[in-house]
């Protein structure tokens, strides 16, 4: 403490003579004292000591020192006031009143030297305490006062507009069904739980200071291996804003359709480097990645195909509108628009790469994302695959919940996969630990009922189930005609298809012993049931016969994108007979176009038996009047094309290598092939 400061404590100017020890000897009195009191002082500014109630006296100088109220209460021009040095030692020295009083009177040195030092401590940990209640009290006032301002901000906001505005649907204890979690859309999250933080972290590199791109994302993270992001004229607006859902769309500026028509004219020319030399000059064009994405993977190029799916998702993340959420499940896109449809195939090629990866339970969270872009329509059928990233990823009351809230309006027990994929995440739950008896008994329950069910529904399962997994079934089950090769030929055709799909997927989730030996004591009883004449056998054949005539062309984009090579096989001729474009396979019949791919020439029309020869030898060659710059069939140029016609010839025949054939020698049996 300042000399000044002491000068003040003791009530002296500047130029008096020191005091003596007993002089910084202070009045110590009850708060309402105080306030009565403090405007009240003698000519030399100090207090009279025999007015109001006895006190204590504190006669060690240094207990003042870090007294927070001194250093903090600033008085008139800036000076400190004595009545607040009062205040700051009433406070502190509050709780010890009646031992410095008793200690005081005492008198003696062992009373000087015992009690400054008991009473500095005690002090010490009031103000401790002091300042911690000071400091939460003023947090809490001012979270309390922010929270009170946003809302009323909110409310002025609501009132001014009438309309109800997009964004995430009000907050109640039970998620929604599709509710996407941002962490669990990460799979180094996922990485981290199975090997550790120290084995997915190890090998990468500290984050630089300096920021190089521009937002930060959730679906992928920026690597600094990219070229640097410059927006490519894609954008997204909102369509409109209705019964707590919103509607939006994907749009491409000028500058990104002609990309696009570059990318169209790329891909007609079957060459993979024409996308390359797009990619230069356009890095962050969504479909030339995407079928680079394909054609690298179809070379084994794992790691360049991940990449460059996840290089097409930051580009799309980063046009996202500011009230498209995630999370929400409120947010529409439909496929029919062709500018959406990039967005849902990057992420289901994400999807199948985390999948491939040991990612299960992030490759469900982003098949969740896709299923709540347009839950009704489904363009990608994500109901045949959430069962089993479920199961994969052991989340099995999330399948059984999906299950439950969809079955009314979704028929999902109509489903091969959902038939089979639910009772088998009651049985695996029934097998958990920490569950009690009764809960046991009853997801067991459970279990056996609706594989019972799926049994009778569905017979042309069972031995192709088995098949896969190599067990062979006991003569009881062989020659019974419930399960025999009738009960797989006489399905459907649509029905086969859903069946091969969900066996070439998750066949080896039933190759566990205990998970076999349930189905076996089951399937017995279904053969009882058969024999037994139940009506509900007769039910389910008529019911097969009438629901699966047709797959509807959803699933058959699902299968083209699975590549399943048994779902494959069982498409029907009038989709494998048509082109199936990577980019866009099996687009909408019902498509809303926003812009329209300028006309081009065609050259069967506009061109001759001999050019149509050269063109089909040489993929370069074009008549003069069908290049753009012609100005079209009026601005024909006969020389110029009979000398294009001869160059293309020169260049043809000097293509051509003829090499002579070797004759063999004829061998002899008899010596050297000489006369005697």
């Amino acid at each position: 403490m300042s000399r000044r400061a002491l000068r003040r404590l003791r009530g002296e100017q500047r130029g008096q003579e020191p005091l003596g020890p007993s002089a910084l000897q202070f009045v110590l009195h009850d708060d309402d004292d105080v306030e009565e009191e403090c405007p009240k002082r003698g000519p030399g500014g100090r207090r009279p000591r025999g007015a109001g109630k006895e006190g204590v006296r504190v006669n060690n100088r240094f207990e003042l020192i870090n007294i927070e109220d001194l250093d903090e209460a600033p008085g008139v021009n800036g000076e400190r006031t004595d009545c607040l040095l009062v205040d700051a030692v009433v406070s502190g020295n509050k709780r010890r009143a009646q031992s410095g009083h008793s200690e005081s009177t005492r008198g003696g040195d062992a009373a000087d030297t015992a009690v400054p030092s008991e009473q500095s401590n005690a002090s010490s940990k009031l103000r401790k305490k002091k300042r911690k209640q000071k400091n939460k009290k003023n947090a809490g006032e001012t979270s309390e006062n922010g929270l009170e301002d946003i809302d009323r901000i909110l409310e002025r906001i609501e009132d001014a507009s009438g309309a109800s505005r997009p964004g995430p649907p009000p907050l109640s204890t039970k998620k929604h069904v599709l509710y996407v979690e941002h962490r669990h859309l990460n799979p180094d999250t996922e990485l981290k739980r199975y090997f550790g933080a120290r084995a997915v972290l190890g090998e990468q590199r500290p984050r630089q200071r300096q920021r190089v791109y521009p937002k930060c994302t959730w679906l992928t993270t920026p690597k600094s291996t990219w070229p640097r992001y410059t927006k490519p004229g894609l954008s997204m607006r909102l369509l409109e804003s209705r019964k707590g859902r919103s509607a939006f769309a994907f749009e491409h500026s000028e500058e990104y359709q002609q990309t696009q028509h570059k990318f169209l004219a790329a891909v007609e020319s079957m060459e993979p480097n024409n996308i390359v030399v797009l990619l230069q000059s356009s890095p962050y064009h969504v479909d030339s990645l995407l079928q680079l994405s394909d054609a690298c993977r179809f070379q084994e190029d794992q790691e360049t195909a991940r990449d460059l799916v996840e290089r097409a998702l930051y580009s799309m993340e980063c046009a996202f509108h500011p009230l498209f959420s995630l999370t929400s499940g409120t947010c529409r896109l439909d496929y029919r628009r062709p500018e959406n449809r990039s967005f849902y195939l990057a992420l289901y090629k994400q999807m199948s790469f985390l999948e491939k990866r040991g990612c299960p339970r992030t490759a469900l969270e982003y098949c969740k994302l896709i299923l709540s872009l347009e839950p009704d329509e489904d363009p990608l059928c994500m109901l045949l695959l959430i069962d089993h990233l479920a199961l994969r990823a052991r989340s099995y009351e999330y399948l059984i919940r999906l299950f439950e809230e969809w079955e009314a309006h979704r028929n999902l027990s109509q489903l091969p996969n959902f038939a089979f994929s639910v009772p088998l995440a009651y049985f695996l739950l029934s097998q958990q630990a920490d569950l009690s008896e009764q809960e046991v008994s009853s997801a067991r329950e459970e279990a056996c009922v609706r594989i019972q069910q799926a049994l009778t529904m569905f017979p042309g399962v069972l031995m192709p189930l088995l098949e896969y997994c190599s067990v062979r079934p006991d003569a009881t089950v062989a020659t019974h005609h419930f399960f025999g090769p009738d009960a797989e030929i006489s399905q459907p055709p649509a029905l086969s298809q859903l069946v091969s799909l969900y066996l070439g997927r998750s066949h080896f989730l039933w190759k566990e012993p205990a998970t076999i030996s349930w189905l076996e004591e089951n399937v017995h009883k279904v053969l009882q049931a058969v024999d037994a004449g139940d009506p509900a056998v007769e039910a389910c054949e008529s019911r097969r016969k009438v629901l699966y005539q047709r797959a509807p062309r959803n699933i058959h984009r699902h299968v083209v994108l699975s590549e399943i090579k048994e779902a494959v096989a069982a498409l029907p001729p009038d989709v494998t007979t048509q082109s199936v474009l990577g980019f866009d396979p099996l687009p909408p019949l019902d498509t809303i176009y926003s812009y329209v791919r300028p006309e081009r020439l065609s050259p069967v029309s506009h061109g001759n038996t001999i050019a149509l020869f050269f063109r089909s030898l040489l993929p370069n060659y074009t008549v003069e009047g069908e290049r753009p710059e012609d100005g079209g069939p009026g601005g024909l140029h006969r020389d110029q094309g009979l000398n294009r016609l001869m160059l293309a010839v020169r260049d043809m025949m000097a293509n051509f290598h003829f090499h002579d054939l070797e004759v063999l020698p004829e061998e002899h049996p008899e010596g050297d092939g000489e006369w005697d």
